[in-house]
């Protein structure tokens, strides 16, 4: 009968660690859940940032060679000279600063 009393207090005992086991399981998929769902939501985020980096970077490529291309072709681009006249201030300086443009 003692032997008996015995193996129930250990059933039960085995039990409630039985139970709190389960509620650990339980409580782990629920963060596994979680982080499984944040952990795509960051994946995303961050592909949507790789693909934004290579539209700024093509973007940039592209802005350069068109700075490129309209340096080779025409370094600076001036209005047509029958609607314009250049004089140069009196004091005969001919840093940009001193030109000035007076149109007819």
């Amino acid at each position: 009968v003692e032997k008996n009393f015995k193996l129930e207090e250990k059933i039960t005992m085995l039990q409630q660690q039985n139970e709190e086991l389960r509620a650990r399981i339980e409580q782990n998929t629920v963060i596994t859940r979680q982080l499984s769902e944040e952990n795509a939501n960051l994946q995303e985020y961050v592909e949507k940032e790789v693909e934004e980096k290579k539209k700024l970077s093509r973007t940039n490529e592209e802005l350069l060679w068109k700075l490129q291309e309209g340096d080779a072709v025409s370094p600076v681009k001036l209005p047509p000279a029958s609607s314009t006249s250049f004089y140069r201030c009196s004091s005969g300086d001919s840093s940009p600063a001193k030109v000035r443009t007076l149109r007819r």
